[in-house]
């Protein structure tokens, strides 16, 4: 995945309409989960957690369906996942008896736990394709990083060595889980040192600072490697069944609202 969390903006934004458009239907009372528009948020949303279970699911493990790259539908993945839970907790009205209750416990669960693997899944190299990035094209990079860093000299080539052979890692899970304050705290270090050279050209300041920072990211990202596939593989062994378990409850739930509210009119 890119950068920047589009999908987590979309959602947010996509939460904030909705939750416009319910506060003006309900401005006379909350509708219950067994009204009309209950059902309906219920349904739209129990759509959108099916295609959060499924279609980024297919698109990775069936050659067939192989429409458009992985990364986006690892995005859509994210975004259905996020407002689908949000449509059905609406849906509930506040009423979180029986079933119900532990259904909703358990999505609030597998959505945190969500979060937590986009987390972790974005400490791995990967291309636009969302496909992981093998550590030899990983250490190419560094290379090409190393050889722009090398051309800078003069006083600001002494920084970008200084600095260089002062950046710090860590060890193991703490690369991954502490990366953004490792990443602000090299940047930190980074601007300090670079505030001291006197009479450098601005322009070439910027370029080191950004060089460096470059080399940085990539340095954490190598270092957190072996760390990062460990937590995904435990996050999978927490996530996956959990997920089998919402959706078991989930079908109950639909089963037992169909059967109650029409097999026995």
């Amino acid at each position: 995945m890119g950068r920047y969390a589009y999908e987590i903006v979309f959602a947010v934004v996509a939460i904030v309409i909705i939750t416009i458009v319910y506060a003006i239907l309900t401005w006379h009372g909350i509708p219950g989960p067994g009204s009309f528009a209950g059902h309906t948020l219920g349904i739209v949303g129990f759509v959108l957690m099916l295609a959060t279970e499924t279609l980024y699911t297919m698109r990775k493990r069936l050659r067939a369906f192989n429409y458009g790259p992985t990364g986006i539908w690892l995005r859509i993945h994210v975004f259905t996942g996020i407002v689908g839970p949000y449509l059905v907790l609406l849906h509930t009205a506040g009423k979180f008896n029986g079933l119900a209750g532990w259904l909703t416990l358990v999505m609030l669960v597998v959505v945190l736990s969500g979060f937590v693997g986009r987390y972790i899944y974005t400490a791995t190299p990967r291309d636009l394709d969302g496909v992981e990035v093998e550590i030899v094209e990983l250490q190419q990079q560094i290379a090409d990083a190393n050889a722009k860093l090398q051309e800078i000299g003069g006083t600001l080539g002494e920084v970008a060595r200084f600095m260089i052979d002062a950046e710090a890692f860590g060890e193991g899970w703490y690369i991954v889980l502490a990366r953004p304050y490792l990443r602000w705290r090299q940047s930190q270090r980074v601007h300090a040192a670079l505030a001291k050279v006197d009479h450098a050209d601005r322009a070439e300041v910027e370029r080191l600072e950004t060089l460096l920072d470059e080399h940085y990211s990539l340095m954490l990202q190598i270092h957190a490697l072996v760390a990062t596939r460990q937590l995904l593989a435990l996050w999978h062994m927490f996530h996956v069944p959990l997920g089998g378990v919402l959706f078991t409850l989930a079908f109950i739930h639909v089963f037992a609202a169909l059967y109650y509210s029409t097999f026995l009119r």
